[in-house]
Parts: C-alpha cells; structure tokens; sequence
C-alpha cells in the first residue's frame, strides 16, 4: 500500500493530508519543520542549494524514517531552481538506500494526468471530485483566518492571542471532513477573532506588504515567524501569496497574473523565474494603494529574488516607498531579524508621525 509523504509548506498539511486520505491512501506526515530538519538536509544537499531545498530533504528523509514509501513533490519550469528539486532530491535519497517512489507535480497538466492515474490505480470521478472539494475548502478557510489574523495582530487585546487563535483553529480544522463543519468553523473564529481586536498598539495604523519567494513567505519556520513578529510591533499585514492564490494563478482562473505584469512593466517586463516578477509588480501595487512599506524574503541564492531585489531600490525610490530586503539561510538568527524589523518599524512610524514623504 502506498503511504504518501509531502513536504511542510506553511498549513498546506491540512488540505493535503484531506485529499489525499479522501483518495483512499494513508499518509505519514514529516514532523515539523526543526533544528533536527534542516540539520538533515544540510548534510546531504549540495552546499549552495537553497534553504527550501535542504528543509524538503529533511522532510523526506525524516517521512521516509517513519515509513512513507511514495514521495509527491512539486516542479515546475523556467530559471528557479524548483524544477530541478525533485530530481535532486531523489537521486540524494537514493544514494542513501532509500527506498520509495516520487510523483513530481509540474505545470504539464497531461503529463500529471498519467501520473496521478498511477498514484491512485486509476480515476473514480466522483471521489477525486469530493475530495478535491474537501481539500480545497480547507485551503479557502486557512487562507481566509490568516488574512484576518494578520490584520488583527496590530490591535489584539492580549499579546500573542492571534497566534494561539490561529493555532487553535488550524488543530480543528485538520480534524473536519465536512464542508458545512469548515464553514462553520470558520464562522466561529471570525467571531472570536474580532472579539479579541481592540486598538492599534501603535496609536496609528503601519500598513506592510510582504512580498518574496513563496516558501519563505508562507513557511513560519523558514522566515523565523517573521508575521508574528512584525504583529507585536503594531504593524498591520498584509500578502499576496497564499496557497489559495498560488493555484488560482497556477490554474490562470482570475487576473491577478495581467495586474501583477502590468504594475512591473515599467521596473522588469520578462519572466525571471519563482516570483521574482511578482515580488516587483506587487511592490509597486502597495505603493499605489499607499502601504507604509514591503518587506521581501527570499532564501539565499535564490536567483530570481536577487534579480528582484536589484531593482527594488529603484521602485523604493520611484513610488516613494521603503523597502527592507531580508535574505534567509540555515544560520538566519532571530536576533538580528528583530533588530531590523525593529528598525524599519520605527523609521516608519517616526517619519508617519512627522508628516514626513520618503524619497529612497
């Protein structure tokens, strides 16, 4: 019997974990994403690999411990990486003696016909429906609750509440199995959350768009709970990349992908590969709704941010909005995060109070 094991990827466990046991398959999830995690991934990835790269690895090596024998994995095509991870990783693992199958999922919609065909022995229409419904309801109400708990950081009543908010109604949801239940559950905490709002810790609203490499900005332990930080300093935020999104965009099923090219045109007009277009088109787009700054993360050597993060200064200057570039490897430490966010906080709100305009 196949037991399935996927990478961590901020809570995309939950929906993924739903699907693929409405599928009939059992699944061994990695433990989450540690010390001991990365330690595993660093031993045995090419040494200028990324960071996702190396916490995927440890991942699977970590599933593969516990009894996981099928890998499922993205890919993907153009100048990042990504597309070559899964057959980096599967020849490190079998080098290890490892033994198991691994389903990469790229963009080449008849090539992953075939292969989920042969995942699950065949189609059943109607389960594959169910549970890709199920799944995907799931998606929509973690990415709704976290849209909220980001803005509600900068004025929850008890310092941390969000964050125990949001934990606790991730634990909820991965127990649900229907779609009524997660529409009232997520009901239930949009109450809860606004329950616990009350005013701006900073006496005045910091509105800050993330933007950046999607694994490091939706993954908690890569980016060193970034959000959770910026929240207890009394900023207000705000992302575009979300799990929701990241397939509306992959499936082309709204216009955000036109928007995006449209806002950077004018700073980067091609493709460079992962986000790095997003990362300048949505930069700009929160100048123009008047945000307070962007903050972008991106892993080390990720080639498409640093093509971004070479024409950020330029778009800072340009639309008048400061930028802070943060870039993560395996020896990223908190410290020196909190103090740069301290930092940027603080130039924000000293120069909001004095009716200051940045120029770059």
């Amino acid at each position: 019997m196949k037991k399935i094991t996927f990478p961590h990827m901020g809570n995309l466990k939950v929906p993924a974990k739903a699907f693929f046991q409405e599928m009939g398959l059992e699944v061994v999830l990695p433990p989450q994403n540690s010390k001991k995690t990365i330690e595993l991934g660093m031993k045995y990835s090419p040494e200028f690999a990324c960071l996702p790269l190396k916490l995927n690895l440890g991942n699977f090596i970590e599933a593969l411990d516990k009894g996981a024998n099928t890998i499922i994995m993205g890919g993907g095509v153009g100048p990042c990486r990504f597309g070559y991870y899964g057959e980096v990783q599967k020849e490190i693992l079998n080098d290890l003696g490892y033994e198991f199958e691994m389903y990469v999922i790229d963009p080449e919609f008849g090539e992953n016909i075939k292969k989920y065909k042969k995942l699950f022995g065949g189609f059943i229409i109607k389960r594959l429906f169910n549970a890709s419904r199920l799944a995907w309801n799931k998606i929509l109400a973690i990415d709704k609750i976290h849209k909220l708990i980001l803005k509600a950081m900068a004025r929850e009543k008890e310092k941390g509440k969000m964050d125990k908010i949001y934990k606790k109604f991730i634990a909820q949801l991965d127990y649900i199995n229907s779609i009524k239940k997660i529409k009232k559950l997520t009901s239930d905490y949009e109450k809860i959350i606004k329950a616990n709002t009350g005013d701006l810790k900073l006496g005045h609203e910091i509105k800050i768009g993330i933007v950046g490499e999607i694994y490091m900005v939706i993954e908690h332990f890569t980016n060193l709970e970034i959000e959770k930080k910026l929240g207890e300093l009394g900023a207000v935020i705000d992302k575009k990349i979300y799990i929701s999104t990241w397939i509306h965009d992959f499936l082309n099923l709204d216009g955000e992908r036109k928007k995006i090219e449209k806002a950077a045109r004018p700073y980067l007009n091609s493709f460079v590969g992962g986000h790095g277009l997003d990362t300048i088109g949505n930069t700009v787009r929160y100048a123009e709704k008047s945000y307070d700054g962007v903050i972008q993360i991106a892993p080390f050597t990720c080639m498409p941010e640093i093509v971004a993060q070479t024409i950020l200064p330029e778009v800072s200057k340009k639309m008048g909005i400061p930028v802070l570039s943060l870039i993560f490897d395996e020896h990223s430490g908190e410290t020196g995060l909190i103090t740069r966010l301290e930092a940027f906080i603080d130039l924000i709100s000293r120069k909001k109070r004095e009716g200051l305009v940045y120029n770059g």
